[in-house]
């Protein structure tokens, strides 16, 4: 019997994974000589059933991580994915984005960044599977959702419907990304990885509002995905009605409880889209998800048929140049297992690898048992697969009480389960543990030596034609090829118009259906205003000085990315709809109908002086603050070391930086969370961008910033921590399927910390270290009422010089007669420090 005391329960929820295996159970795949395995190029049968996909007729339990091919530059993708391999999945997932495949009609781009065959094959290299969700409409918080900008000029066009426009040039586009994986050989039964595709993507949030059209659109969409002739298996992700033989998937967070399943009885239960946190738009506060309600959450779905899960996002990475939707951040989910700059975030990782671990040991009973449910509790059930006549059997117990812990009694045993936990159960007993590790932002030293700003004042166009009686839309203006658009017009005012009192002044009043504008009054800048993520729509109104005379009043419209998800895209519209002049003595004075002169983009833009060649066309003076859109550009070496590089933009508003001529995307600080701080503050520098010396950056400020405080930072996960409790049954890494029987793999199978530091580095300092009753999350903890007074020199002994170490909770120094609380159940809580040896 295994006995769990309430005070294993602290701040945060543990899952409690116990694993009982039969004498049959499955023996670890990696151990087997597997012909089907997905680097061999024999060419590999996939079908279904209502269990599971088959690939040469045999079930496979896939875990599959998203991790998209243009978010990270080529370079970091093996290593990407051999984390991914590393963290126990066996598939890579990623979208195919049309609009960076075909950014001009008729012109592809299959190269560099995009290269979409190189990536799927160096997932094969690494012994993987691969879905490919096609789309072409992805939404992915990407840039109009993937769809390039030329499809909204297309005329009659209406996007996602049975409109003959839209299905001519989507199915076109598919064909060609279909061919394209034909020819290279990837599909599995020409030998490749990729085992299932995708067409289209959540369509059943926006079908009803096409009525017949949104029906007969899917029926078109899957009939020619299967007229492709791929030979794997297509899905529809949140489509009730995907046509047979499409199968039907669950995006979402909890799609074990969530999901009605397939809807046909002859389709396997499928989890697309299981979100590891949320992504953020700028204004947002840090998105969260808990290590423990992900493994929760696969848990649960593959103890009810189960037998795909994909994690979305796996990595998120960097949403480049112009390439995110609106609002949206360049940071994309850096929560996952693997965050921006690609590196391990623990506990997420590790747990999720040993979730999967614990999972794959149950697999021959998953596949050869038939289910049934016992209830065991109002909130509180068995999951039992089991094979008649047989000792075949594994059991997921489940406590969905998120509040109180429970004490279940399941055929003769007892077991303890904390609030919202599973129990796996096949024949010996061993508990998931959690490994953590912290982010640090550190200053380059090397970096930050020659930055001497300079700077260059955009000047306000005087009259630059494309002349309206009204405002144009600014989508339709700069189709997407900047984020910017002057809007120009001359208003002559006599001494009369203007108030007598000079305390008081006329209000400029703008009203916009977004993103955002900065004003300008006779080339003086006035301010800015925008709206967000969630109402795009705002009201710009400030005082201005005008004069007697002729007087010229400049927007500047800025778009924040173009939408990525709804129906009737194509007819979504932005920029400036109605402009009036208050408190003049002649009254409200409306110039909207006045005669506006248009200019897509920057000056600066069109110079590229954010390049080497480009920079010399304009002259630069010494760098200082500034209000409105100002060029600042400096010189930097390449930071130290090899650890990910960021820059962070503390003292600036709003723009976009540029390294070696390279978008790094758009940063806003000045846009605050309801936390009061900036969404987002360092910005991702590849290191495939840098030189060894001499490195360009350039920004372009939009609102307001000083740059002087601007550093290059370099990122790490150097901070790792333990956290453990004399509760806690072995790791389930300490056993392997062997013979078809659980073998442990250490005889010494006692709780311990674990630590192990990244990168072959070492421990060279213990930061805290308390056994009692601390508290806290990595890079957070604090001493309880009472701890051991000599536990950081244990850990500096077990640990200190040495790139992993465990230490067991059963130390006779941790418990000698200066123990602290001796009749408690302790916790152990370790926060060490790694770096390279000197």
């Amino acid at each position: 019997m295994v006995q769990v005391e309430p005070g294993r329960i602290l701040l945060i929820t543990f899952l409690s994974t116990l694993l009982i295996t039969s004498s049959i159970a499955q023996k670890e795949e990696e151990e087997e000589v597997d012909p089907d395995s997905p680097e061999s190029t024999t060419p590999k049968e996939v079908t279904y059933d209502s269990r599971s996909l088959l690939v040469n007729g045999k079930r496979k339990l896939f875990f599959s991580g998203s991790i998209h091919y243009p978010r990270s530059p080529p370079d970091a993708w093996p290593d990407l994915i051999r984390k991914a391999k590393m963290g126990g999945l066996n598939m890579v997932e990623t979208y195919v984005f049309w609009n960076v495949h075909e950014p001009v009609q008729g012109k592809y781009n299959f190269e560099g960044e995009y290269d979409l065959v190189k990536f799927i094959k160096l997932i094969q290299q690494h012994k993987m599977f691969a879905m490919l969700r096609v789309g072409p409409f992805v939404q992915g918080e990407w840039n109009h959702g993937g769809l390039p900008y030329w499809l909204r000029e297309v005329p009659n066009i209406i996007f996602r419907c049975d409109n003959e426009p839209f299905k001519m040039h989507m199915k076109k586009f598919v064909t060609l990304v279909i061919e394209k994986m034909k020819q290279a050989k990837l599909f599995a039964p020409q030998g490749g990885p990729i085992i299932v595709s995708q067409i289209e993507n959540e369509y059943n949030t926006i079908q009803l509002a096409f009525r017949e059209r949104g029906d007969s659109y899917v029926q078109w969409a899957a009939k020619m995905a299967l007229s492709l002739d791929t030979k794997v298996p297509w899905i529809m992700c949140k489509q009730k009605d995907a046509p047979d033989p499409i199968i039907n998937t669950c995006n979402g967070r909890h799609c074990g409880d969530t999901f009605t399943g397939p809807n046909g009885p002859n389709k396997p239960f499928l989890w697309t889209e299981n979100w590891t946190a949320q992504f953020r738009v700028f204004g947002d506060p840090p998105s969260q998800r808990s290590a423990e309600d992900l493994a929760f959450s696969i848990i649960r779905f593959c103890s009810k048929n189960g037998t795909l899960v994909n994690y979305y996002m796996y990595h998120g990475g960097t949403n480049f140049g112009r390439t995110s939707s609106s609002f949206t951040t360049t940071r994309y989910y850096d929560e996952a297992p693997l965050d921006e700059f690609g590196l391990i975030r623990e506990p997420k990782w590790g747990h999720l690898k040993d979730a999967h671990r614990a999972v794959n040991l149950c697999k021959r009973a998953l596949f050869s048992g038939s289910p049934f449910v016992q209830k065991l509790g109002p909130d509180q059930e068995a999951r039992v697969w089991e094979q008649p006549g047989t000792s075949l059997c594994s059991a997921f117990l489940t406590n969905n009480n998120t509040k109180k812990p429970q004490a279940l009694r399941f055929r003769g045993q007892d077991y303890q389960l904390p609030p919202r936990s599973i129990s796996i159960l096949p024949d010996c007993k061993t508990e998931i543990t959690t490994h953590h590790n912290s982010r640090n932002i550190v200053r380059s030293v090397a970096a930050n030596k020659n930055f001497n700003w300079e700077m260059y004042r955009e000047v306000v166009p005087d009259d630059p034609g494309n002349k309206l009686n009204e405002p144009r839309e600014l989508y339709e203006l700069t189709k997407d090829k900047s984020d910017y658009a002057w809007y120009i017009t001359k208003l002559d005012l006599g001494r009369r118009d203007l108030p007598m009192k000079n305390e008081i002044l006329p209000v400029l009043r703008v009203a916009s259906l977004g993103h955002g504008l900065h004003c300008y009054v006779n080339g003086k800048y006035i301010g800015s205003a925008h709206g967000s993520k969630v109402e795009k729509s705002f009201v710009f109104q400030k005082p201005v000085e005008f004069q007697a005379g002729s007087n010229q009043i400049a927007l500047l419209g800025f778009l924040v990315g173009l939408p990525d998800s709804g129906a009737y895209m194509e007819k979504r519209y932005a920029g400036p709809r109605s402009i009036t002049i208050l408190g003049l003595n002649t009254g409200t004075l409306d110039i909207t109908l006045n005669t506006w002169s248009h200019q897509v983009g920057l000056d600066g833009e069109k110079n590229q002086i954010y390049t080497q060649n480009g920079f010399p066309k304009v002259q630069w003076v010494k760098g200082g603050p500034s209000e409105g859109v100002t060029w600042y550009k400096g010189y930097f070496d390449a930071p130290e070391g090899d650890n990910p590089v960021a820059v962070k933009m503390t003292g600036m508003g709003k723009g976009m930086v540029y390294i070696n001529g390279r978008n790094i995307g758009r940063y806003w600080m000045s846009y605050l969370s309801p936390l009061k701080r900036p969404t987002q503050s360092e910005y991702h520098i590849p290191r495939s961008y840098l030189q060894p010396t001499m490195n360009l950056i350039v920004i372009v400020e939009d609102e307001k910033g000083d740059p002087k405080n601007i550093e290059i930072v370099l990122v790490d996960r150097d901070t790792i921590c333990g956290f453990i409790t004399e509760n806690h049954l072995p790791s389930v890494r300490l056993f392997e399927g062997k013979g078809g029987k659980l073998v442990a793999l250490e005889k010494d199978l006692k709780p311990r910390v674990e630590l192990a530091c990244p990168s072959q580095k070492q421990i060279v300092a213990v930061e805290f270290a308390s056994f009692g009753d601390p508290f806290g999350a990595c890079g957070h903890y604090v001493e309880g009422n009472c701890t051991s007074p000599v536990a950081k020199q244990v850990v500096e002994k077990f640990c200190l010089g040495k790139p992993s170490c465990n230490i067991p909770l059963d130390t006779p120094d941790l418990h000698n007669k200066n123990e602290a609380c001796p009749e408690m159940k302790k916790t152990f809580a370790i926060q060490a420090k790694c770096a390279f040896k000197a």
